[in-house]
């Protein structure tokens, strides 16, 4: 089975670049579970990216235990990037971990959707979890109106943003500026030597989240059920103007000079690179870059996280994605005890410790304010839901984003016009 090019393996995978480059959530007790008969052993696989990540997931079974005395969750991190197939095949045999990382949605070997249809993972059917879902991406978790996965965090996806470095030669930015208002910038930032963004426009991904970052406010601002929409042929990329406006959009960021020069060709490191040099203001990353990009430079570097603004006369909504899961497998021997860790995990307290290691955002944030301070800036965002989930957890096959990501290179080297992009996205959901 292919692991999807879109999982966030993937998106993350080059942040290893910028660390070593050197730059730059009711407290939910799980009390009960010791009187029960099955066993107080449960085991929890995960895939962890770096140190870091082994922490965070580490942090979680060490918070659950302290809560929870007399029982034992026991860590296994499994080679990153094997784990989708490796944990596919081990559920689809039946002799998976109790507990697991997953992908929320579908499209991925690992998906949690297609696990559930299957009858492989466990119904979580506990009432605290069902709070505690945020209720515009949960569809990523639920089949059939039964819950099977739960988020680890959520984190946005648009600009991670060198603030005192773009004040200090006269760029002005923050949430609510409009994306044309940015461009007119640009000119200024180029007089001084910089650029406002870093563009890595010959890999797919990091094209692909600056496309759908625009598309969250140009298509699914105004339809927040573009995806169903699309799925049941009531409309298509090609026909929706918001798709023409995003993909536009980003053109006429590129002939304004709002990327470094040699944007088309360039790599993840032109985006290290022009950081640490101070030559890009900001670039297109999940928003827990900005964490690991600030712990690697040993605290000189502060940066902040940004939405992809929107062109005027539009509303900008910041994309966010909680597509980091975790479930339990229906063959489990303590269905209670690994439910109770999976709410655990979506409690306040869980939330708080995954997001504090990770720089990640923690799904309850919106009524408990527990941000980390690179957040202080998309703060009213989140707390006023101008927000849409990430859109591509939703497609059907990872192709569709592939050829966005490699459609926006398309677009910017004249090869390929945005129709022809549009209708390749449209081939491609079948």
């Amino acid at each position: 089975m292919k692991q999807s090019h879109r999982s966030r393996r993937t998106r993350l995978a080059w942040l290893a670049i910028p660390a070593a480059a050197g730059l730059l959530l009711a407290g939910c007790s799980s009390s009960g579970t010791s009187s029960a008969k099955e066993p107080q052993t449960i085991t929890f696989a995960f895939g962890a990216t770096n140190d870091q990540d082994k922490a965070a997931y580490v942090n979680l079974v060490d918070g659950f235990e302290k809560e929870n005395k007399g029982v034992t969750v026991t860590p296994l991190n499994l080679p990153t990037q094997s784990y989708a197939t490796a944990i596919a095949t081990r559920v689809q045999g039946g002799n998976a971990p109790d507990t697991f990382y997953a992908e929320g949605g579908t499209g991925q070997a690992d998906s949690i959707i297609p696990f559930a249809k299957a009858g492989q993972l466990l119904e979580l059917n506990d009432a605290a979890i069902k709070r505690a879902l945020p209720s515009d991406q949960k569809d990523l978790w639920t089949y059939n109106g039964k819950i099977y996965g739960v988020p680890l965090g959520t984190q946005s996806n648009g600009v991670i943003y060198n603030d005192d470095l773009a004040k200090s030669i006269g760029v002005n930015i923050d949430a609510s500026t409009s994306l044309d208002d940015i461009i007119a910038q640009c000119g200024a930032a180029r007089a001084k030597g910089k650029t406002v963004y870093g563009l890595a426009g010959s890999t797919y991904q990091n094209n692909g989240i600056l496309a759908v970052a625009l598309a969250t406010s140009t298509v699914y601002g105004p339809n927040k059920n573009w995806n169903k929409d699309r799925a049941d042929n009531k409309t298509t990329f090609a026909g929706t103007k918001g798709w023409t406006t995003a993909l536009d959009s980003i053109k006429k960021m590129y002939d304004a000079g709002c990327f470094q020069d040699g944007a088309t060709s360039a790599g993840f490191d032109a985006l290290t690179n022009g950081a640490s040099s101070g030559k890009i203001l900001g670039f297109f990353a999940p928003s827990a870059a900005a964490q690991q990009i600030m712990q690697a430079a040993g605290g000189h570097v502060k940066l902040i996280a940004l939405p992809v603004a929107a062109p005027s006369g539009t509303k900008t909504y910041l994309s966010l994605s909680a597509d980091q899961s975790v479930a339990a497998s229906a063959k489990t021997k303590s269905p209670k005890l690994a439910e109770n860790f999976l709410k655990y995990i979506v409690s306040d307290a869980g939330q708080q410790t995954y997001s504090t290691a990770t720089g990640t955002i923690p799904v309850n944030a919106g009524r408990t304010s527990t941000l980390l301070p690179q957040y202080e800036s998309i703060k009213d965002m989140i707390s006023s839901n101008d927000t849409r989930g990430y859109a591509p957890t939703a497609w059907p096959n990872a192709k569709i984003y592939t050829d966005l990501g490699n459609g926006v290179q398309g677009i910017l080297t004249g090869q390929m016009t945005t129709k022809q992009v549009l209708e390749q996205m449209d081939t491609d959901w079948g």
